[in-house]
């Protein structure tokens, strides 16, 4: 009998040789997790010596400096809530990866944040409390740090429970909580505050019907049609100079203005041209994209990738430009206060300011917000290229007109509404459009199919509504906001108001 052939394998170090390689695994997952954490704390730690450099001179440092961290911990946050608004749509619907959206969400956060960050500041500083009810330099101070510190809180919270919130909502319920304790509800501006809740109920239908505008513009001129690239050909250059139109506008507005005097006019004929020249370029470029595509709509969705990326680019830009008033409005307050010891009306921007807040946005949107735009991008509802660039489109520019009239609005609530809105007309359109009951009649003769079959009315409500559920949870999430952010600033002031003064 022969023997049989020995085997080569060693079981015992086999098994060995797995779990040193389960550790490594292990322990690279732990250094990932806790990389981002220390990036942040040395983030916080290098803000802090930043401050201390211009206010080591100065009165009230040690206030400055504390404030000054505090806003770097809410700039961070914002950047890492708030980001998914602005690129998740695109990351969602396959137009760019991960990698690309935070590269380009970072640039054009920082960008808006240094060129068009001002005019809303002013609001968020001095437009919730009234100065002149608090009387105390340092009690003002007081009060809003602690309204950045419970935003920041709660902001931090909810991105690691994983909600998108409103950091407006966060730190317009600070500096109102911490200005009753400080000051009474005399302190308290409530006609800014009317104004200020008007505009969150506003920009979320603002947004919705500007989305859906465009989806029904894209359906009826570019889907259900029977040359669809043809179409696009037409079509998505128009798309492109009118994003382009609006953005250049936007700048010289607000950019261009520090330099050299422009009034809405001349800003709104530079917009005009600026368009006219992204639609000569974008013609022979589309037209160069459509050779060899399919006359479906899967070849659309290529067409439309870089107005998505150029879309997304904007919202980031407009993005920075409204929300870095979060972290540094209050911020500019307290410098100024501090180092002044007087509540003035009118608070200058420090430049290092400014800075701290457009590079913690920036920063926290690299380390924590890939979480939220997978959520946003690819949870909240389906989204294809086309409804993702009109929900980009459609935020972008309810957000720089909210910006352009220092309202402080939510960033959040326009791009839920905005991909709510989409969601809503395409359950009407698929109902009700006659063009595309024509279209579906049209493909039926093509392909001899006897008859178009109805489409069960539950089975549309599961697959057009099926994320409601989602939208209820984030409205919930956005009226909790408030009180928790003024409940928490009101015994954060309290408790600093016994251990400084």
């Amino acid at each position: 009998m022969a023997k049989s052939t020995p085997k080569l394998v060693k079981p015992t170090l086999d098994k060995d040789l797995d779990k040193i390689t389960f550790v490594e695994e292990a322990t690279q997952h732990v250094s990932r997790t806790y990389a981002p954490l220390g990036i942040g704390l040395i983030f916080l730690i290098l803000a802090t010596l930043f401050a201390g450099l211009y206010g080591m001179n100065q009165p009230g440092a040690i206030m400055v400096v504390s404030a000054a961290a505090i806003g770097a911990y809410m700039a961070m946050n914002i950047g890492a809530n708030d980001v998914t608004n602005n690129v998740g749509p695109a990351v969602g619907s396959r137009a760019m990866t991960m990698t690309t959206a935070l590269i380009i969400a970072a640039i054009f956060e920082t960008a808006g944040a240094m060129i068009a960050g001002g005019d809303v500041v002013s609001t968020i500083s001095k437009g919730i409390v009234d100065p002149a009810q608090v009387g105390d330099p340092t009690v003002f101070s007081l009060a809003m740090m602690a309204a950045l510190l419970s935003s920041a809180l709660w902001v931090n919270l909810a991105t690691w429970l994983g909600a998108p919130v409103s950091t407006t909502h966060a730190v317009v319920g600070g500096v109102m909580g911490s200005g009753i304790v400080a000051a009474g509800f005399g302190a308290i501006n409530w006609e800014s505050m009317v104004s200020i809740a008007a505009s969150w109920v506003i920009s979320p239908l603002l947004g919705g019907v500007i989305a859906a505008l465009f989806l029904a513009f894209i359906k009826e001129f570019i889907i259900y049609r029977q040359d669809k690239i043809g179409a696009a050909r037409r079509w998505v250059p128009v798309l492109n100079a009118v994003m382009v139109g609006s953005f250049a506008a936007y700048l010289a507005l607000k950019g261009l203005n520090k330099v050299i005097t422009i009034n809405l006019l001349t800003a709104l004929l530079i917009g005009l041209v600026c368009g006219g020249l992204a639609w000569l370029a974008s013609v022979p470029l589309i037209r160069r994209q459509a050779i060899g595509l399919e006359n479906r709509n899967q070849s659309l969705r290529k067409l439309f990738r870089l107005p998505l990326i150029m879309s997304a680019a904007l919202l980031s830009f407009a993005h920075g430009a409204n929300d870095v008033a979060n972290a540094i409005g209050p911020l500019s307050a307290i410098v100024h206060s501090a180092q002044a010891h007087e509540i003035a009306a009118e608070v200058q921007i420090p430049l290092w300011v400014m800075v701290i807040g457009a590079a913690g946005i920036s920063l926290g949107l690299l380390l924590f917000g890939p979480r939220l735009i997978r959520l946003v991008g690819e949870q909240i509802t389906k989204l294809n290229p086309m409804r993702a660039f009109c929900v980009a489109l459609s935020a972008a520019l309810t957000v720089i007109v909210a910006s352009w009239l220092g309202l402080p609005v939510s960033s959040t609530h326009i791009a839920v509404g905005a991909v709510f809105g989409v969601g809503f007309f395409r359950e009407w359109y698929t109902r009700n459009s006659k063009r595309r009951i024509a279209y579906m009649r049209m493909k039926a003769d093509h392909w001899e199919i006897e008859e178009v079959p109805e489409r069960n009315p539950d089975e549309l409500r599961r697959r057009y509504l099926v994320r409601r559920s989602h939208f209820m949870t984030i409205v919930a999430a956005w009226i909790i906001t408030v009180p928790a952010s003024a409940g928490l600033a009101a015994l954060l002031y309290w408790v600093m108001y016994l251990l400084f003064l």
